[in-house]
Formats: C-alpha cells, sequence, structure tokens
C-alpha cells in the first residue's frame, strides 16, 4: 500500500508538471492523476479538420429528462441527426454507419433492436465526429460518437434516483464512485419499466401491447500502475424485453383450417435483446511517446417470437428468429510527438465475428410472391433455416500532423482495411484535413477522406430463399447478390467564429459520393434491420451551429439540410417487389433516411436553487411512398424542464419534473411506406415525468 501512495505522489508531480505552469493549484490527487492521463490519451485521438460538437455533464443535466433520456435522445440534440422509428438516428442522411467509443476505444457493433444499451448516466460528456475523419477512424464513418465515462477521481460518492411518470414508467437507478490507493471506480444500474416500449404504430395516446422491462448495468475500473502506466477495465450489460405493439382494425389475408381469426389489437408477439461488452486496456505515457492497448469482447442477440396464429393470418408467414454475434479483437494506438512540428500517430486494429441465425418459419403452401401471392394450403408446415458465419476486420494507418505554420495545420496519412466475410474485400484510404486559424476568433478548415464501410456482418440475411418456394414465404424476387463493403469520397469545409467571449457560431458543408452505398430496411417480421446496396449514390448537405453562455444562462441551436440520391439495387433483390426493383434501377431515388431539414435547440437559466430549461427537435419528415417518392409532414416537438435542488433539507437532495410535448403534437416518424420500412410509428404525446435524486 505504501508503494502504490508514493507511486501515486510520483505521477501527481508530473501530473501538475504537464498540466499547469503555476504549481501552487492544488487539487485532490486523484484527480491530478487522472487529468494526466486523461490528456496523454487524448493526444492519441486527433480531431483536426473535423466538425465536433460535445455535450457536457451540464448540458446532459440539462437536456430534456436530463440524465434519465434515453442515449438517442442525447444525440437527436447534436447538428444534422435525425430522428427515427425503433430509437434510430441518422446523422448526416446516412442509415446507422456511427461508430461507438468508450474512453477512445472502439465498441464492436451489436444487432440492432429497440434498446438503448448505452445509458446516458455513466456518461461524463458525448462528442459526435462528423466530416472528413483522420486516418484513426474507419468502419463506420458517417460520425464517430466518442463518449468519456464518468470517473471516481470526478464523481466520488453515490447517487440514487426515483424517476417515472406518464406511461406507467418506473425508472430507479444507483451510481457509485471514488478512488482509493491508486484505484479509480465508478458503477452505475438502471432499471426501467414502461408502457411505451416501442413508438405508437398509431397516433392514439396509449399504444396497445407494449410494454418493456429493461435493465443495465456498467463498471468502469482505473488502477496507476505506476508514474506513466494505468490499466483500466470496462464492463457493462444490458437486457431488454419488449412486446411488440398492435395496430388494430387490420384485416387478415390468410385462412388456418381449423381456427377462428385473432384481431389484429389482441396479437401477442415478443422480442428479446441482450448485449454485454469488456474493455481491458493498457495506457502508457513516456513524455513525447503515448499509447493504448485494448482487448474487447462483446456478446449481441435478439430473439423474435411470434404470434403464430396471428401472424399466419395476416402475413403468411410466422417466424421464430434468434440472432447473435460474438465479437473479440484488439486495438493499438499511439502517438509520437517527433519535434515541435510533427506528431506522427499510428495503429492497428483486428477483429473476428461468429454470427449466427437460427430461424424456425411456419408458412402455407401457395403461388406467386408480392401482390400476386396466392394460398393454396390451409394447414401450416415448418421449415428450419439456420446458419452460422465468421468473419474478419483488419485495420491499420498512419499519419501526420504537421505544424506548417503558427496558423496552419495538416494532418495527411492514409488507411488500411480488409475484410474476409460474406464477401471479401479491401482498400487502401487517403486522408487530409486542414485548419487554417485566420484570425483569434476565425477557424476555418477542409478535409477529404476515402472511405471503405464493410457491411454489418450481425445483420446480412443469411436465409436460403428457395427453402421457401412454392410457399407464403415466397420473396417477391429471386435474385439475391451479396451484400458488398460501401466505396466512398467525403469532401468536408466549414468555419467556426467565435462572436464574442459568450457566443460562438459554425457552418459546415459536405459532399460524398459512394459505390455500392450501404443501406437498411425492416423487410420481414422480426424488428431486425437487413443491409443492401445501391449502386451508386450522393448525399450532400450543411449545417450551422449557435452557442451562447453567460452566467446562469446557456442556450444552443442547430440546424442541418440534406439531399441524398441513390440509383440501381447492388444487393439484397429478393427483399425488393419487382416494380420497385424496375424503378430504382432506372431512377434516381431518395433514400428513405432522408429529412430534408433537421433542427434542434434548448436554454437553461439557473436561478439560486432552480433550473428552467427547455429544448425542442424539428424534423421536415422522413420519406415515404412508392420508392420513397414523398416526405411526410414536418413537426416540431417541445420539451420544458424543472430542477429544483432542495437545500433546506439537504444539498444533494433534488426534485426534477419533465414535460414531453408540451403541446401534444401528434405526427408521424413513419407511416409503413417507402423502401425498407415495414410498419408505422408516430412520435410521443404529451407526457408527464418527475424524479427524486439524493447525492450521498
Amino acid at each position: 500500500m505504501k508503494n502504490l501512495y508514493l507511486l501515486g505522489i510520483a505521477a501527481s508531480f508530473i501530473a501538475t508538471d504537464a498540466l499547469a505552469d503555476d504549481n501552487t493549484v492544488s487539487e485532490p490527487l486523484a484527480i491530478t492523476i487522472t487529468k494526466y492521463f486523461d490528456n496523454a490519451r487524448n493526444t492519441i485521438l486527433p480531431e483536426t479538420g473535423v466538425s465536433d460538437y460535445t455535450v457536457t455533464q451540464t448540458q446532459l443535466d440539462t437536456q430534456s429528462q436530463g440524465e434519465n433520456a434515453p442515449f438517442n435522445e442525447v444525440l437527436l440534440r447534436a447538428p444534422s441527426v435525425a430522428e427515427d422509428s425503433f430509437g434510430q438516428v441518422h446523422v448526416r442522411g446516412e442509415h446507422a454507419n456511427l461508430q461507438y467509443r468508450i474512453n477512445g476505444i472502439l465498441l464492436p457493433e451489436g444487432i440492432s433492436g429497440f434498446g438503448q444499451e448505452l445509458d446516458t448516466r455513466f456518461a461524463q460528456s458525448v462528442t459526435l465526429l462528423t466530416g472528413a475523419l483522420p486516418a484513426q477512424y474507419g468502419d463506420r464513418t458517417s460520425g464517430v460518437v466518442d463518449i468519456q465515462t464518468k470517473s471516481g477521481a470526478f464523481d466520488t460518492g453515490g447517487n440514487v434516483s426515483m424517476y417515472g411518470g406518464s406511461h406507467s414508467d418506473y425508472n430507479p437507478s444507483l451510481e457509485y464512485g471514488g478512488s482509493s490507493a491508486g484505484w479509480n471506480y465508478f458503477a452505475n444500474g438502471s432499471y426501467l419499466h414502461s408502457d411505451l416500449g416501442i413508438e405508437n404504430p398509431t397516433s392514439s395516446r396509449n399504444p396497445i401491447h407494449d410494454m418493456t422491462d429493461q435493465e443495465k448495468g456498467f463498471l468502469y475500473l482505473s488502477h496507476t500502475i505506476d508514474p506513466t502506466s494505468r490499466i483500466s477495465l470496462i464492463l457493462s450489460s444490458s437486457i431488454g424485453d419488449f412486446q411488440i405493439p398492435n395496430n388494430p382494425n387490420q384485416t387478415p389475408g390468410f385462412t388456418i383450417t381449423g381456427a377462428s381469426v385473432i384481431p389484429s389489437a389482441d396479437l401477442k408477439e415478443t422480442q428479446q435483446e441482450e448485449n454485454h461488452y469488456a474493455i481491458l486496456a493498457y495506457q502508457k505515457s513516456l513524455d513525447d511517446f503515448n499509447y493504448q492497448l485494448a482487448a474487447f469482447s462483446r456478446y449481441s442477440s435478439v430473439l423474435f417470437n411470434p404470434d403464430t396464429t396471428g401472424d399466419l393470418e395476416y402475413n403468411g408467414i410466422a417466424s421464430h428468429v434468434d440472432r447473435t454475434i460474438i465479437s473479440n479483437g484488439v486495438e493499438a494506438d499511439g502517438s509520437y510527438r517527433l519535434n515541435s512540428d510533427h506528431t506522427l500517430r499510428a495503429g492497428l486494429i483486428s477483429t473476428i465475428d461468429r454470427a449466427t441465425s437460427n430461424t424456425f418459419s411456419q408458412v402455407f403452401a401457395g403461388t406467386g410472391s408480392g401482390d400476386t401471392l396466392t394460398q393454396t394450403g390451409f394447414t401450416p408446415e415448418g421449415i428450419s433455416d439456420d446458419h452460422a458465419k465468421t468473419g474478419y476486420l483488419y485495420g491499420t494507418y498512419l499519419q501526420d500532423e504537421w505544424r506548417l505554420t503558427s496558423k496552419l495545420t495538416l494532418n495527411y496519412g492514409a488507411r488500411a482495411d480488409a475484410m474476409q466475410a460474406f464477401v471479401s474485400g479491401s482498400q487502401l484510404s487517403p486522408r487530409l484535413n486542414a485548419v487554417y486559424k485566420a484570425t483569434d476568433t476565425t477557424t476555418l478548415h477542409a478535409g477529404y477522406a476515402r472511405y471503405f464501410t464493410p457491411p454489418p456482418m450481425e445483420l446480412v440475411n443469411q436465409s436460403s430463399i428457395s427453402l421457401f418456394n412454392g410457399t407464403t414465404g415466397n420473396p417477391p424476387s429471386t435474385e439475391d447478390s451479396a451484400v458488398k463493403p460501401e466505396r466512398a469520397h467525403y469532401f468536408d469545409a466549414g468555419v467556426m467564429q467565435r462572436v464574442t467571449s459568450h457566443l460562438q457560431l459554425g457552418a459546415d458543408a459536405y459532399y460524398k459520393v459512394a459505390r455500392n452505398l450501404l443501406d437498411e430496411g425492416q423487410f420481414g417480421q422480426a424488428l431486425i434491420f437487413s443491409p443492401f446496396n445501391y449502386h451508386f449514390a450522393q448525399i450532400k448537405g450543411g449545417e450551422l451551429t449557435a452557442t451562447y453562455k453567460q452566467d446562469a444562462f446557456s442556450a444552443y441551436a442547430n440546424y442541418g439540410y440534406v439531399y441524398t440520391s441513390a440509383k440501381g439495387l447492388a444487393s439484397g433483390q429478393f427483399e425488393f417487389g419487382s416494380d420497385e426493383q424496375t424503378y430504382i434501377n432506372s431512377h434516381a431515388v431518395h433514400l428513405d433516411h432522408d429529412q430534408r431539414a433537421t433542427a434542434s435547440a434548448g436554454a437553461a437559466y439557473t436561478l439560486r436553487d432552480t433550473t428552467f430549461s427547455t429544448d425542442l427537435i424539428y424534423g421536415s419528415g422522413l420519406r415515404h411512398g412508392f420508392a420513397n417518392t414523398s416526405h411526410l409532414p414536418s413537426y416540431t416537438q417541445i420539451n420544458l424542464s424543472v430542477e429544483q435542488t432542495l437545500s433546506a433539507i439537504n444539498n444533494g437532495l433534488k426534485a426534477r419534473l419533465d414535460v414531453i410535448n408540451l403541446f401534444d403534437k401528434s405526427y408521424e416518424i413513419r407511416d409503413g411506406t417507402g423502401i425498407g420500412v415495414g410498419a408505422p410509428q408516430f412520435g410521443p404525446r404529451r407526457a408527464f415525468y418527475a424524479g427524486m435524486s439524493e447525492t450521498f
């Protein structure tokens, strides 16, 4: 114990020298050491020339529902982030294509479902990086969501919270952190019960059969080994059970011998989701040389249970779908400050994925497909369709941050990626970013990136479509090209202007041209997305940002505009009807997540012990109709919040009230039409939530 204490003292001296010119500044030893290592880790992660938007702890607290908000709600407050159904978000007009990092370490992909496996409560800050990303970032490239976790050094003690309200919401949580003898630790756990687990398929206030129960746990541990190195461990687990909400008054299209018709309001479909991951990292900091080595493992699964009789009567097929993926990998990143003008960065990542898909479907004998499908048998028959596949992803990069002058910095380099899964592919991708500080208040940036994006292995449909020939599960088409990696060129330029010490404005423009653009759609009964490719696509747009902070008042506003077009199906053709295929192959169509205009804004003001805040999100409407030829109506959702510190009782005791959708605007996120859209979803109606929390 004494040796650990002495090592900690030594590290604190190094940290204090690195962090401040005035060594007389006093702060707790654990904070000093943690700052030192966090700053050293940040030198490994370049942001030169990118567009970055950070949500701080204060903003997390003052957003609608505060830390009780689902994680996707945090991202919706960032520029050019559009809301979609099932908790999805789209950044800069792309479907998914987001990578998540925890303390700079890549989080392997899981199977997309309804649940938000990431808990807002464990985030100290959330940064969204977009634009022409440096060579360090590969695979998913529409944006990088970098989450800096809470640490026991800064968040000593605990907090217990009870939160709930409309839709029978019940959401208790507990967190605790501290530091001792070179160790930092932070843990949190939460439970959620709600009768609004997934978006309502109707405009009614309360959905039918939409209950969810979700449990989440998170643990962060770090240990200072010596003055130049530390080791950290991250463990996370989330489990969610969902009822699939019902759309009443639907007309059945199929008949089962001897069975009565089940009203569509009485169907009993469910889905279970699990996500567990572990990250072990070792960090070393030696003056100008910093590196981090990490090993990670993740398990993700989705299990869809049909209402067998009801699904057969309405869809002609009832499928029990069980998908899992196990990912294991290693990542290494390092930086070396060669001299005052050059900082070299290099790294590699390797991942092995094992995806399993087990499906048992009941169908009827039938002829035709799509609109010409005709039931010829009236007794269900079973079809088993089981597959497994191992895939490999590799990536390595080298780049140099070159300070040409006191005003101009270049970051240039290249990244090499390779994949082996359902298809194989590789690419060498050059990257170039420039930042020019025109004045003390004006900063310009521009960049180019070549991207290589592998298809999400865990979502690739492995079904043997020939098994369903002559049944009511017969796909619309027999063509089934393999899903391919996307290859793209990306251009980005922007400016950041500090108008005053309180007000900052930003503008950015981007253009992407892609071959085999990856998109995803919900084509089957299970609410699991399947990827497919467009032959050629373009995405272009721009965004404006503004932030203001003075004393007890803060505000932000973001606006994004995007235009997308794509032509020709390059894979997954069997998911599409012949008329839709023909149209897409001969016309440029909008992507289904093309929301032309997206905006968010918010403000907060603290008066003594009370904080008042409001925020809003706006969307001009996602695409719908045949081949995405139209878009849904625009909408605006306004929320209000107030949080009171009950200092007369206890300074750590707080009460909170949130009103969601203050004006009770009913709006559709999806109407069940469009490319790869399987069901309608509506935004939340007005809801009231309240909670109490105590810090101890």
